[in-house]
């Protein structure tokens, strides 16, 4: 009577921890863990080394453009006046600090002396959406305009560290609740923008960031915004003459 005994409760527990580990197989499939990017580097003409990382099939710099001269060794014009900038044509600034990269005007990216390193090119509107629409952004939110998605900005942004002594994207806190998690490996900053009338944009560096697109819409230009108190993305076109952050993708 005893045995029996026993191998019945030996029965239920072995039922119970394979009852356990169905259910717990199950949980670890519907919250699967982000794949870790893959990632390498490239180097410029002037010799700066950039992170690069694979989002879906696109190679996508990591890090924002800073180079200084075109690829037939002409440089690019440095301009920090602010009346010059409104009648300059093809130029560049600094917007806080140089580790948020340089702002540039589409003037500059169109120049045919090529701005972008060679093997790389700045991402259509369209490639932009495949971005997007790989992070879980439906086609319909990606073809439309303004913020769209849902967290799918938040997925682009340099993650907030408690150890580093800048806050990228500053979170108020107790106004907001949005925290970024680079999940994609993108890192995107926030380096701001520089205005058509050479002013630069409020609230600026650190609360939001600015992509060029090479895609037109009429005389004006399609671009990606992100900002410190949003989870989305925003899609619009501007003026030819704002400064805004490069990020290339490989050819």
């Amino acid at each position: 009577m005893q045995t029996g005994f026993l191998n019945s409760r030996l029965f239920i527990l072995v039922l119970i921890v394979g009852l356990f580990l169905v259910f717990a197989s199950a949980c670890e499939k519907e919250n699967p863990q982000p794949a870790v990017p893959e990632t390498d580097t490239m180097t410029d003409r002037d010799g700066n080394v950039y992170k690069t990382v694979k989002i879906g099939n696109q190679w996508w710099m990591a890090e924002n453009l800073k180079v200084t001269t075109y690829q037939n060794g002409d440089s690019v014009n440095f301009e920090t006046s602010t009346n010059n900038w409104q009648d300059s044509t093809s130029a560049y600034c600094i917007s806080g600090s140089s580790y948020y990269g340089f702002l540039y005007n589409w003037y500059a990216l169109s120049d045919s002396r090529k701005l972008v390193p060679a093997g790389w090119h700045l991402p259509s509107d369209e490639e932009w959406k495949t971005l997007e629409m790989h992070l879980g952004m439906s086609r319909g939110s990606a073809d439309s305009i303004t913020w769209r998605g849902s967290k799918e900005g938040d997925k682009l942004k340099k993650a907030r560290l408690g150890s580093e002594p800048t806050t990228w994207f500053i979170n108020t806190e107790n106004q907001f609740s949005v925290w970024a998690n680079n999940e994609s490996g993108f890192t995107a900053l926030p380096g701001g923008c520089r205005l058509f009338n050479g002013n630069y944009g409020s609230p600026g560096a650190s609360y939001t960031g600015y992509w060029w697109s090479s895609t037109l819409h009429g005389n004006e230009v399609w671009y990606r915004y992100l900002d410190y108190n949003s989870a989305k993305i925003f899609r619009f076109y501007v003026n030819k003459r704002y400064g805004f952050n490069v990020r290339c993708v490989k050819d």
